[in-house]
């Protein structure tokens, strides 16, 4: 068998990142993932005729955009020789597009793709298996698919009726996490995105979108999630999700990502074809890793799944410059940490916010997490990078990243 090619990520782009029903509600996943594809050849000047493949991650599809990737394509301008499809590994989708992309690249069955990742949670569907068997007596029951997506994830065997939260919350009994460390995490998150945004720090990797308005076009260009006011009494204030069932639950909205609308995108290649095709490699994919544990704890599988990722590439935690640990949930960011002995505060572990502060909407993070590695890396003058990502029923991702 040939090696494996060498693989670079050339211009990650993203929009910037909705609050669930604000101001990208308006539009559909479809037009997010047009948006985000037109600017990245806008801005890389990329020739779309030597692209192979878009490959599209999302969480929540409905059939308005089938095999979202040829779909955007399509409408994005690329040629009809474009291939494209979809892809659904929960959280993990838009990393998981990068790295089915970087496959591709590194066995040489595709030389450009483009890893696509989107979501409209705002937009994400109600639906009813019931109604093309004839109309129950009782009615059509519709099911809300952001709530039943985090109660079915597990199957049969591994029920999660309480969704992520339920998760969430027995790793709090587990490890002993206090209601003060999940809001003291929280609130570091929301500090460190407001600084990066007022320092004009997610400018470059951003892509402003218009939405049409009553009164003509309204262009956003700033994440509309991030907190200026947040505070500890502020958060302390909310009241935990499941306490009803659980006197002692302490997983709040404010302590948990948020549900939110938004794309990103980036260019998979080899070197000499990022050459002759003009483009400038940000990052170099050094290895990556999947692990799977028990669906009812799903969010410390990032702990095994970055041990391996490193261990593939020779290389430790303390290597790290930069650790994008995805914030699903303030519990599961410190129970993570807690395995890997590290400190809360590690100025490495998401230096400019993450999924509490900067929303999670999950078929996009995963790419909107490397165009922040992208820029963050050199302005902190480090070199090797982990992003991470837990993922609902029990998975994680985890990739090893080294600054071009």
């Amino acid at each position: 068998m040939a090696a494996l090619r060498e693989v670079v990520i050339c211009s990650p782009l993203r929009t910037p990142v909705g609050r669930l029903a604000g101001a990208l509600a308006p539009l559909t996943a479809r037009d997010l993932a047009v948006a985000v594809l037109r600017a990245l050849v806008e801005r890389t000047q990329l020739d779309v005729a030597a692209v192979d493949s878009v490959i599209g991650a999302q969480g929540y599809p409905t059939m308005e955009s089938p095999a979202l990737g040829r779909v955007a394509a399509l409408d994005a301008g690329f040629p009809v020789t474009t291939t494209g499809y979809q892809l659904d590994r929960r959280c993990g989708s838009g990393l998981q597009a990068v790295l089915n992309a970087a496959m591709e690249v590194q066995t040489g069955a595709a030389d450009v793709v483009v890893a696509l990742g989107v979501e409209s949670m705002s937009n994400a569907p109600l639906y009813t298996e019931e109604g093309r068997r004839g109309l129950p007596a009782v009615g059509l029951l519709l099911h809300d698919a952001l709530t039943r997506g985090r109660e079915t994830a597990g199957g049969v065997d591994y029920p999660t009726p309480d969704g992520n939260v339920g998760t969430a919350e027995t790793l709090r009994a587990e490890y002993g996490i206090s209601r003060h460390d999940q809001d003291a995490l929280a609130l570091r998150s929301h500090q460190r995105a407001v600084a990066a945004q007022d320092a004009g720090a997610f400018d470059a990797e951003m892509v402003p979108v218009s939405v049409p308005g009553r009164r003509g076009p309204v262009v956003v260009e700033r994440d509309e999630h991030p907190r200026a006011d947040a505070s500890l009494d502020a958060l302390a204030a909310l009241r935990p999700v499941l306490v009803g069932a659980d006197p002692e639950a302490t997983v709040t909205a404010g302590n948990s990502s948020g549900q939110n609308d938004a794309a990103a995108a980036c260019i998979v290649t080899t070197p000499p074809h990022a050459r002759r095709l003009g483009l400038t490699p940000a990052l170099r994919l050094r290895s990556w890793a999947v692990a799977g544990v028990d669906p009812r704890r799903f969010g410390i599988a990032p702990v095994p799944a970055t041990l391996r990722a490193l261990d593939r590439a020779g290389a430790t935690l303390g290597d790290l410059d930069v650790l994008e640990l995805n914030e699903a949930f303030a519990v599961q960011v410190l129970a993570c940490l807690a395995d890997w002995r590290l400190d809360p505060e590690d100025p490495r572990v998401n230096p400019r916010g993450s999924g509490i502060s900067l929303g999670h909407p999950i078929g996009a993070t995963g790419i909107r997490i490397l165009a922040t590695l992208a820029h963050e890396l050199p302005a902190l003058d480090g070199t090797l990078a982990v992003e991470t990502l837990c993922i609902g029923g029990g998975q994680a991702l985890a990739a090893v990243l080294e600054r071009v």
